[in-house]
């Protein structure tokens, strides 16, 4: 790995292994400073592949001399960042993994996906039972970014115990959860009788600590 190393968020850390999808990305710049968008591609135990996307800045491309083409076998560290941007007229919320070090030095097949996440629900959890009986709880989760004065907003869902304990937490309570980032399709009625196909991007929780809200005191752990 490159000698350069950069500063991790404590309360959110990941890293992502798998292939690169496309040698094109797409460019845009941010206050003078210019970054990419692309994907990636990680494989599941299951043989379900997830294609998740990926912002990474120019300056850190050239600062570990890589190109990033298609199917180059890549380690991501970083971030889950989440940021607001309007489309066909609607603000939605769009995931990234945020780029801040990169490792080529992996297996070619190597699959990573880990993420962990320190925050705060900040919208009443909706828990629900599948048709074949399987219980599973959404949340948001706000995570804050230090020294940027703002929060991340990250959809995370639990299965089973986890569903069920989080199910009565309130707004404000502070969680601990390590788990992976998934995509997944669904179909959007865009009008009546028309449906457009779409990507949801989610935190798949595998652990997860519940604190008191305000207090620093953990009440309980499970695993998934």
């Amino acid at each position: 790995m490159n000698n350069l190393t950069i500063a991790m968020q404590i309360n959110n850390k990941g890293r992502l292994a798998g292939k690169i999808t496309d040698d094109e990305m797409t460019k845009f710049e941010v206050e003078g400073e210019t970054f990419y968008e692309g994907k990636i591609s990680v494989n599941r135990l299951s043989e379900v592949v997830d294609i998740l996307p990926f912002t990474i800045s120019e300056k850190l491309l050239k600062a570990y001399n890589i190109n990033l083409i298609k199917d180059l076998a890549v380690c991501f560290m970083g971030e889950l960042r989440s940021y607001n941007r309007v489309i066909d007229g609607k603000s939605r919320l769009i995931l990234s993994f945020f780029v801040k070090e990169i490792s080529t030095e992996i297996d070619n097949d190597e699959s990573i996906n880990e993420l962990s996440l320190v925050g705060y629900i900040c919208k009443d959890p909706v828990y629900r039972t599948t048709p074949f009986n399987r219980q599973i709880c959404d949340i948001l989760v706000a995570v804050n970014r230090p020294n940027f004065n703002k929060s991340d907003y990250i959809p995370c869902i639990l299965w089973g115990r986890n569903a069920r304990l989080m199910q009565n937490q309130k707004v404000g309570t502070k969680i601990n959860l390590a788990g992976r980032i998934q995509s997944r399709l669904y179909k959007k009625e865009v009008a009546q009788g028309e449906f457009e196909e779409r990507v949801a991007y989610e935190v798949s929780c595998q652990k997860l600590t519940i604190e008191e809200a305000g207090k620093d005191k953990i009440t309980e752990e499970v695993g998934a």
